[in-house]
């Protein structure tokens, strides 16, 4: 038998991934399974987008390219960060990769060192303890409740910090809460880094364009121009450009960082697609106003989703700002038994009771760090979404 090395066995698979993989499986088996798992758009990538790759393959454009990117590419990214965010960066300090998870996994894996500490607010996207403990690094939770609207709060922040704190991550909006940080407070939580020149942050924006209730986007980067120079912006066309399969992210950074990142993805996967690039290049520089359709019907869904959750009792829905998630407290369920007698008495406990009595798929809050709620996706259609959440109400009618 083989023997797995200790860092792949401090790591778990994905569970948002392997959520998705059994509801497929189950199906497959014949079951009536209602997802709302994936992370994902329910819409097909623009035609346009579609029209650039099948180009670009027409043209031979099928080569290797620079690892960190084609430099077409790259440019578009940095008129993106321009015009979107008012950042200036040069072509040196961007990075294309494999999906905004490989920026992430290159930033961690070039920066950390067995024992640094990279603070995580939960709830939390699943891969970050992951990445980090895969890089020898030491995840450092911070509890952020739903009372504070799931936002990390300044004087938290300063409790964390120590010595051996390399990284803050931030996800805004995140996932699977939906919080979003405006500029003021970015700015309070920037005063606390400015205190300590050693933390970097990294900002997870990968839901930018997905921002309900005409609120404002706000980066790191933008809000604390000071903070710039320890500063890592990921970003990607997965989410707002409905190509999630196209697997393109893009960082950027201080150029000794980049480098870094680059170098190491030399000697992993090497260049991101040459056709999803030319695609990427496509959505970037392309009409965008289709993405203000797309977040009015998001908006919709999470306002039909939400009011029919909250009528159910023993659940509790804070609205999410953001992307496409609905993280749903049922702490009030917890005690209760299931007709066969199960004992209801975690997140995990509900979310087996649903795929088991229900054939409803959802995930547990304890992937995020709260195992008080789960997560639900509403990036579903409308009927999809009203037949979930009446599984919703009969796997809490079932209850005793």
């Amino acid at each position: 038998m083989i023997q797995l090395s200790q860092r792949i066995q401090r790591i778990k698979p994905s569970p948002s991934s392997m959520a998705g993989q059994r509801a497929r499986e189950l199906r497959a088996q014949g079951r009536d399974i209602v997802s709302l798992t994936a992370g994902e758009p329910d819409f097909d990538t623009p035609a346009f987008i579609q029209e650039a790759a099948t180009r670009a393959m027409a043209e031979g454009r099928t080569r290797y390219t620079d690892v960190g990117g084609m430099a077409e590419l790259k440019a578009a990214i940095v008129q993106k960060f321009q015009r979107e965010n008012q950042l200036a960066y040069t072509d040196k300090e961007i990075v294309v990769c494999n999906g905004a998870k490989q920026v992430i996994f290159n930033a961690l894996l070039s920066t950390v060192n067995a024992g640094d500490e990279v603070i995580i607010p939960a709830p939390y996207w699943v891969s970050y303890p992951d990445i980090t403990m895969l890089a020898g690094g030491v995840p450092v939770f911070v509890n952020c409740p739903s009372s504070e609207g799931f936002k990390l709060q300044p004087e938290d922040l300063e409790r964390a910090i120590t010595g051996k704190t390399r990284w803050l991550m931030l996800n805004s909006p995140n996932n699977p809460s939906g919080a979003t940080y405006s500029a003021l407070e970015l700015r309070a939580l920037a005063d606390v880094l400015v205190r300590h020149p050693h933390v970097w942050v990294m900002t997870d924006d990968i839901y930018e364009h997905l921002i309900y209730d005409g609120r404002a986007f706000a980066t790191m980067a933008q809000v604390a121009p000071e903070l710039k120079e320890r500063t890592l912006t990921v970003n990607g066309v997965s989410k707002a450009y409905a190509m999630t399969g196209w697997r393109i992210g893009y960082g950027a950074a201080p150029t000794p960082l980049i480098n870094a990142m680059v170098k190491l993805q030399s000697q992993s996967t090497s260049n991101a697609s040459s056709v999803s690039q030319a695609a990427a290049m496509a959505a970037l520089n392309g009409p965008q106003d289709f993405i203000g359709a797309s977040r009015k019907t998001f908006q919709q869904r999470r306002d039909v989703v939400v009011q029919a959750i909250n009528a159910i009792d023993g659940l509790q829905c804070h609205a999410p700002e953001g992307a496409f998630y609905a993280f749903i407290s049922c702490s009030g369920l917890f005690g209760l038994r299931t007709r066969e007698g199960h004992s209801i008495e975690s997140s995990d406990d509900w979310v087996m009771h649903l795929l088991n009595s229900q054939n409803l798929a959802v995930l547990q809050g304890s992937a995020y760090g709260v195992p008080t709620h789960f997560r639900i996706s509403f990036a579903a259609d409308t009927p999809h979404l009203l037949e979930a959440c009446r599984r919703l109400a009969q796997g809490r009618a079932d209850l005793a």
